[in-house]
């Protein structure tokens, strides 16, 4: 028997059998991905586009969202590191990440919400319909920025956080746009500003404040744990201090009791009454802090003067204000 007439037997032989016909198209696709994966060329891409399409698409997507670039620059970082992670990284490091101005979104223009509806998908907890710790973590890394950073309670306010590690679509669109940022890029751009706000504006200072206590707070709590109110204490009150929007307001009227020093400048509120402050409510016992105590406490370190001379117990200020200025001069700070 030649072989072509065998040839012909044998196949006629495997299409007349279902298991060896199957058998015999696996084999035979299973060579042609081997010799296209082993291909460095076109045809890489090509295969994986038939592969995993919706998945291209998505890390397309979300690249051009986080990064601010082009359709055009996402396809070739992606088909060149083939992860969306490692193309994010090498784009970054070759488009100097130090200086995301030059890439961020226009302020003549609306931002997306299509881009922010797609960098919200990116950092939303999988099981949910909210960003939460794990996706809060995720786009500080993205951002640049450490979480406990004081302009993370900025960005919580402007995108009404409801709670620490949570943001809901609604919030996260609604408060970029404002913002007008729809990438990473022009996020970043824009935490400088909120930064700045946030020290100079007691204005934008005691919004950010009074947010804070909201949602900071345990869920179901009406007070904030002390050691969380410490915590954000020891975040903003510094950045206030330094940055004018905690500027000591002088009293209506001075006399010879009062902190003014020589040149006439009467003295305000510095990290030494912090840290006493601090001391006290430890000193105390105190579990919690009120929303009461936490908003009049900003105004408090206003105008006290550093040696509290000028506390007046008859002012309609919380009964710990008067519990702590007596504290504080027993400890010899006035």
């Amino acid at each position: 028997m030649n072989k072509d007439r065998a040839a012909f037997l044998g196949l006629n032989f495997v299409f007349h059998h279902p298991a060896l016909l199957t058998a015999f198209f696996v084999a035979f696709l299973s060579g042609v991905f081997i010799v296209a994966w082993a291909d460095t060329g076109p045809k890489k891409s090509f295969l994986l586009s038939i592969i995993m399409p919706g998945k291209n698409d998505e890390n397309m997507a979300n690249f051009v969202a986080i990064t601010g670039s082009t359709t055009r620059e996402a396809k070739k970082y992606l088909e060149k590191y083939k992860r969306l992670d490692a193309a994010m990284d090498a784009y970054y490091h070759e488009n100097n990440d130090s200086s995301p101005s030059s890439r961020q979104t226009s302020n003549n223009r609306p931002a997306s919400t299509s881009s922010l509806t797609t960098l919200f998908n990116h950092y939303k907890d999988p099981d949910g319909d909210e960003i939460t710790v794990d996706g809060t973590i995720k786009l500080c890394e993205d951002l640049g920025v450490d979480p406990e950073d004081v302009v993370m309670l900025a960005i919580a306010y402007e995108l009404k956080s409801p709670r620490m590690g949570t943001w809901t679509k609604q919030g996260w669109i609604d408060g970029w746009k404002a913002l007008r940022c729809d990438n990473i890029a022009s996020m970043k751009a824009v935490m400088s500003e909120l930064r700045s706000r946030l020290a100079r504006d007691p204005e934008y200072f005691k919004n950010v404040y009074n947010h804070s206590f909201e949602f900071a707070r345990s869920e179901g709590q009406r007070s904030l744990a002390l050691e969380t109110a410490q915590g954000l204490w020891s975040l903003l009150l510094p950045h206030g201090l330094q940055g004018g929007a905690l500027s000591h307001l002088m009293t209506s009227s001075m006399d010879s009791d009062n902190d003014v020093e020589m040149d006439g400048v009467e003295r305000g509120w510095t990290q030494t009454q912090t840290q006493l402050w601090f001391d006290f409510l430890t000193a105390k016992g105190l579990k919690g802090i009120s929303r009461d105590t936490w908003q009049m406490f900003r105004e408090f370190v206003r105008t006290i003067d550093s040696r509290f001379s000028n506390h007046d117990q008859e002012s309609a200020w919380p009964s710990t204000f008067d519990e702590f200025v007596e504290y504080a001069k027993g400890t010899g700070a006035s």
